[in-house]
Formats: structure tokens, C-alpha cells, sequence
């Protein structure tokens, strides 16, 4: 397959160098979004240290540049850029950025994408819908609730906080995707990327027998979006798996992730949900990002929206993981209800209320627990 894909790369841009080029100009497009959050939240349980105070208002920004240019050639081809700045310093890569990548895209052609992205199995997965900008199905809510203060790891690509998974919660490696056209609403996708843990930057070679080392990450995804006699479906599956040396890296099994969900809308109701489970290769596990490296996990996630007449939209969801490994057992559980409403083109408002709790059963003293009431502004451009 590995092989099958350069092939196709070199198809896509030796067809390039073969046509003349476009007297059409690049549209040197941009945008991004920023969401500016204001909450109150209140933490307990006994994975908080006796002293500590996690209570009260605090703020979030969740922000990105996206710089976009493109251009399409007489062939039909179009070449474009798409590079993620983070809004803030600590976010994205080390210099903060969050995405960047190639692609070339032709209506008969489809889609390639060369670059730091996500797979085209993370792409393809649906999930619970909300309205609102509060992510319980991403251990985002930690930004409020002090989740890691027990030790207790999270990861933001691993089925126990999230539908949308990698293989090893890898996120944003240099990787190259195949997307083929649509048909009728249904698109497939593959992806090979060399390692899982570099997020955001070069490998600068990679040694597939070291120690830690999770190598030839194939994914793919199937999405079909589209209405069947006036009901509106939206659903997604996955497939991801990766390579590990045994000799320099004993007891550990080659790292799987695989996942599947759907959404139904009718009526201005939408309700869907999913599922999803991660095998992180066992003891020790190698090559994860953001922790919970080696343990095995699963999740799943459930709500329903409502686009009532007018300007606002409701939501009430829940996500639902836990993880197991060499240590024992822990658990991930949330539960959220929310308002959207327009202020205009680009600009949301929201409110939402969040209860959630993680503990590891294992430990005694872990279990953190709390809740999350907020409103945020959301503009996109």
C-alpha cells in the first residue's frame, strides 16, 4: 500500500508538470476563528491535594490563523497551501503551529494531501453532534477541571476522551492522504505516515527498529454524507494500525485504533453518536503523544441537537471512556447541555453547563470530579 501511494503522488505531479501553466493568478485566501470562553467551575474528589483550590472564573482562548492560498492550473488541477498558526504561544508545535500541508485536488482526481495532518481515518469519524464550542468528547474541559492533577494521563487522539482517534494518539505527523472523489456523497480515504511522534515538524529520518519507535501507520476511512428520503445522514468508520519492533521493544504488540458513528437528522433534530476503541500495544506501549501510553481503551459518545425557529439551537450530549492497562482500570465520564445562538455572519453566541469525572479505580486518592457553567463567544472568518 506504502508503495501504491507514492505511485499515486508521482501520477498527480507529473500530470502538473506535463500541462502549461495557468495565466489565472493564486487566491491568496486566509481566515481562522477564535473562541474567547468565560466559566465558573467547581472541582472535588480525592485526587485533589488537601490546600488546593481549583474553584472559581477563569477564561479560555482557543484561537488560529489559517493561511489558505491556491491556485488552479489549465489542467484542472488546484494546488493549495494550508498552514494553522495557534492563536496562543503554548499551543500547535513548538513554534505554534498547529497544521501544515500540501494539497492537490481535481474534480476527476480527488485529493491529495502532503504534509502535517491529521489521517484520513481521524477525518473521516462522526461523533455526537452539539452546537456549541465546549468539546466533552476531547479532554479539552481540563482547561477547567483540574483532570491531571491525580496523574491520571489523558490524550487528546485516544478513545477514552475522544471519538476521533489515531493510531498511538499520534496528531498532526508528516503523513501523506489519498481522498477519492465524491460519489453520490460517499468519499474513501487512506493514509501512510513514517512515525507517530513527531507533531507538527519533519521526522529527519526515521529508525524503524528503535527502542519507542511506532513506524508505517496505515489508516483508512469511509464517510457518507448525504439525504435519504428527506432524513439527513451523516456517518463515519475508521481503521488505523501501525508497526513496532519486537526485539527492541519486548512485550509490546503493534498499536490499533479503529471506530465507527453516525448522525440522523430530521425535523430540525439531529441525533447520532459513536464508537471507538484504541489498542495501544500493551506494556509500556511506545510512540504515544500526550500520555496513556500502552494502556487499552475504548469510549463512546451520545446526544442530540435541536435547530429551533430562530436564531438559537440546544444540545445535550455525553461522552463516555475508560482505559486498561498493567495498572489497572480508569474511567472518563461527562455530561453536557447547551444554547447556541447567531449574532450574525461568523458570530455565535453560547452557553452551556458541563458535569464530568476521571478517576483511576486502581489508586485510591484519584477520583476528580466537577462542574463547568460558561458562556462563550464564537467568531469565525
Amino acid at each position: 500500500m506504502k508503495k501504491q501511494l507514492l505511485c499515486t503522488s508521482a501520477i498527480a505531479l507529473g500530470v502538473a508538470a506535463a500541462a502549461p501553466a495557468s495565466a489565472q493568478s493564486w487566491d491568496l485566501d486566509w481566515g481562522g476563528y477564535m473562541n474567547q470562553h468565560v466559566a465558573w467551575s467547581d472541582a472535588s474528589g480525592t485526587g485533589l491535594a488537601a490546600g488546593t483550590d481549583f474553584d472559581g472564573i477563569d477564561t479560555l482562548n482557543n484561537s488560529e490563523i489559517h493561511f489558505t492560498p491556491s491556485i488552479t492550473l489549465d489542467n484542472g488541477l488546484t494546488f493549495g497551501v494550508n498552514i494553522q498558526i495557534e492563536g496562543n504561544n503554548n499551543g500547535g508545535g513548538a513554534t505554534g503551529i498547529d497544521e501544515s500541508y500540501m494539497t492537490i485536488s481535481g474534480d476527476s482526481f480527488g485529493k491529495l494531501v502532503i504534509g502535517n495532518e491529521n489521517s484520513a481515518g481521524y477525518l473521516s469519524m462522526v461523533a455526537a453532534p452539539q452546537v456549541t464550542s465546549m468539546y466533552i468528547n476531547s479532554p479539552s474541559i481540563s482547561a477547567f477541571l483540574p483532570f491531571t492533577a491525580a496523574g491520571v494521563p489523558i490524550s487528546f487522539r485516544d478513545a477514552k476522551y475522544s471519538a476521533y482517534t489515531e493510531v498511538s494518539a499520534n496528531n498532526d505527523v508528516n503523513r501523506i492522504s489519498y481522498y477519492t472523489p465524491n460519489f453520490n456523497g460517499l468519499v474513501l480515504g487512506v493514509s501512510y505516515a513514517a512515525t507517530s511522534t513527531v507533531n507538527a515538524g519533519n521526522n529527519f529520518s526515521v529508525n524503524r527498529n528503535g527502542a519507542g519507535v511506532v513506524s508505517d501507520i496505515f489508516d483508512i476511512g469511509i464517510n457518507y454524507s448525504g439525504t435519504i428520503g428527506g432524513v439527513d445522514l451523516n456517518a463515519g468508520a475508521r481503521w488505523g494500525t501501525g508497526s513496532v519492533n519486537a526485539a527492541t521493544n519486548p512485550g509490546v504488540s503493534d498499536p490499533e485504533t479503529w471506530g465507527v458513528g453516525a448522525t440522523v437528522g430530521f425535523g430540525g433534530f439531529t441525533v447520532g453518536g459513536s464508537y471507538a476503541e484504541n489498542d495501544n500495544g500493551g506494556t509500556g506501549g511506545v510512540g504515544g503523544i500526550g500520555g496513556n501510553a500502552g494502556a487499552d481503551s475504548d469510549g463512546w459518545t451520545f446526544g442530540a441537537t435541536f435547530d429551533a425557529p430562530g436564531p438559537w439551537s440546544f444540545e445535550a450530549l455525553t461522552s463516555q471512556g475508560s482505559s486498561d492497562s498493567v495498572a489497572g482500570d480508569d474511567d472518563y465520564e461527562a455530561y453536557q447541555i447547551g444554547a447556541a445562538r447567531t449574532l450574525g455572519p461568523g458570530v455565535s453566541w453560547n452557553i452551556y453547563a458541563v458535569w464530568a469525572e476521571n478517576d483511576d479505580n486502581s489508586t485510591a486518592g484519584t477520583d476528580i470530579d466537577g462542574t463547568i457553567i460558561g458562556t462563550a463567544i464564537n467568531l469565525s472568518f
